[in-house]
């Protein structure tokens, strides 16, 4: 029944976040490139509705990212990815391609806000 309520009340709360939400940090343009293409390295793994995916995708809204959104319930291939390759099957979590090569999979709304804030804050 949670479910059901949650999918039920998924369009509101996207209509809220998106007119509650605004960008709070300007960059010029070099600088918003630069960050543009440190977020290409950067996916976020997610479900629509979580309220934790949620509170993640408001942070990216506040700091202007363009960061690329990975919804595990509706692609089986994004499922399989943050499972096998990541280790856990758990939302929200931020892929890291590491400048090196390595992949870093970062989990829980809160760490993936501190990095993104540490980041581009």
């Amino acid at each position: 029944m949670p479910s059901l309520i949650r999918t039920l009340l998924a369009p509101v709360v996207w209509v809220a976040n998106k007119l509650g939400t605004r960008r709070e940090v300007s960059r010029d343009e070099a600088q918003q490139a630069e960050v543009d293409q440190a977020c290409e390295t950067l996916a976020l793994y997610q479900a629509w509705s979580e309220p934790d995916c949620i509170q993640v995708r408001r942070e990216i809204t506040r700091l202007g990212l363009e960061i690329e959104t990975r919804d595990v319930r509706l692609d089986p291939e994004h499922t399989r990815a943050l499972k096998e390759e990541g280790g856990k099957l758990e939302v929200p979590c931020l892929y890291i391609h590491e400048p090196q090569g390595e992949a870093r999979w970062l989990y829980g709304a809160q760490a993936i806000i501190d990095y993104l804030r540490k980041r581009f804050g």
